[in-house]
């Protein structure tokens, strides 16, 4: 079987196994270099996998990914690469043979890409795919999280597959026909529908001192335009210092203070450099555009009292680094999300969600058939094309110690 033959999964294994070299002659690499500029687009697109990540076939595939690992690793891995902060097309030099190299090891860049020292479409398209499989902006180009990304040791990374593959067996039963996972550390949220991804949403989760619970529990339920009462944690971490600084805060973010009685305070009456305010209750009046909930709130029993919401703050969801609140979770493209969780649910097709929420009327919507839901903590797996998956262990829940991108976040534009 020739190698242009090969399924990606099959390609990717075998490059992972030795089965492809990393060398390619000068005349490919000049060819590579002369068709860029006709099939930059579609080597540039990534594919991504309908497999679900709790699924057997993921299991499967993450078993052999292991497998793969460890023969790799036993052929020495791959070389530590040192690149500029900042790399794109057109850019030249060993630093760009190093990278091609380090792609080509771990199946991202075809072997055929040979090892010119020009960043062209071919690397872009490389870069990109390395990118989707460790959770950062597909953009093309080398940044300081790509190369942290890059240079993770390939022991730790087989050690995140042994970690996780306990983890997806624990979840390899039937977790039913219709069913949502949240993955705290990929800060991701899929639909799942007879055994394929029906929806992804990127997600914020948890910060590290506040972090997103592990649960399994049914959506019984959408809120839609809903009030926010702010949780007793924030108003003692947040809220109280805020105002000790903006004392209009609460009346530009129309939040009312309301008093055990049931009464309406002014904020001025609270004595802000003291613990009154836990006394009393704060509410945010519904508005999709200054609400912390958004236009759409997911309502899920818990005993941890976090529910999944929409957000007015949703230039977070073009951040790598999403773990920003305080153990709820915000969902990207929420209509998308709860037509999916209310398309069973006679009179509420997406024309009905969208008059719903363009109504500002509070309405609550009591989904037909509860849809289960898990919040689960994945930080290694593979797809049956062959694409193994990393992320930060933001949490350290693998024991590996500070994770190496994570570590990054504070620096500017990195």
């Amino acid at each position: 079987m020739s190698h242009l033959s090969l399924t990606r999964r099959e390609t990717v294994l075998a490059l992972l196994s030795g089965a492809a070299t990393a060398a390619a002659a000068p005349a490919l690499a000049q060819q590579a270099e002369w068709r860029q500029s006709y099939d930059a687009g579609a080597r540039n697109a990534v594919a991504r996998s309908s497999t679900p990540m709790l699924s057997a076939e993921a299991l499967q595939a993450t078993e052999q990914a292991i497998v793969a690992y460890r023969d790799l690793a036993a052929r020495g891995g791959w070389p530590q690469v040192q690149l500029p902060d900042r790399m794109n097309v057109g850019a030249k030099g060993p630093g760009v043979v190093a990278l091609r190299r380090r792609l080509i090891v771990t199946g991202d860049l075809d072997a055929a890409a040979g090892e010119s020292s020009i960043y062209d479409s071919y690397v872009e398209a490389g870069v990109r795919r390395f990118q989707s499989r460790v959770g950062l902006s597909t953009t093309g180009a080398i940044n300081r999280a790509t190369v942290a990304a890059l240079n993770v040791p390939i022991d730790r990374r087989i050690r995140q597959l042994e970690t996780n593959v306990v983890r997806l067996r624990s979840w390899s039963g039937n977790l039913g026909g219709r069913y949502v996972v949240a993955n705290i550390p990929a800060a991701t949220v899929e639909t799942v529908e007879n055994g394929h991804v029906a929806t992804r949403h990127a997600a914020g989760v948890g910060k590290i001192d506040r972090q997103s619970p592990l649960l399994q529990t049914k959506i019984p339920e959408v809120n839609f335009n809903p009030t926010w009462t702010v949780p007793a944690s924030i108003i003692r971490k947040d809220l109280i210092p805020t105002m000790r600084k903006q004392p209009n805060y609460l009346t530009e973010n129309k939040i009312r203070i309301i008093s055990p009685n049931g009464g309406e305070i002014a904020p001025a009456s609270v004595n802000w450099n003291s613990d009154e305010a836990t006394r009393y209750t704060f509410r945010q009046d519904p508005g999709g555009e200054f609400n912390s909930l958004g236009f759409v709130r997911i309502n899920i029993p818990s005993p941890h009292g976090v529910y999944m919401h929409d957000t007015p703050s949703k230039g977070i969801f073009g951040d790598d680094y999403r773990f920003v609140s305080s153990g709820c979770m915000r969902v990207q493209n929420v209509r998308d999300y709860v037509a999916w969780l209310l398309k069973n649910t006679p009179g509420w097709d997406r024309a009905k969600i969208d008059e719903t929420i363009q109504s500002g009327q509070r309405v609550n919507a009591r989904i037909a058939d509860p849809v289960a839901c898990y919040w689960v903590y994945v930080t290694a797996w593979a797809t049956p094309d062959g694409g193994v998956q990393f992320r930060d262990d933001i949490y350290n829940k693998d024991g590996l110690g500070p994770a190496p991108v994570a570590a990054l976040q504070g620096d500017q534009d990195i």
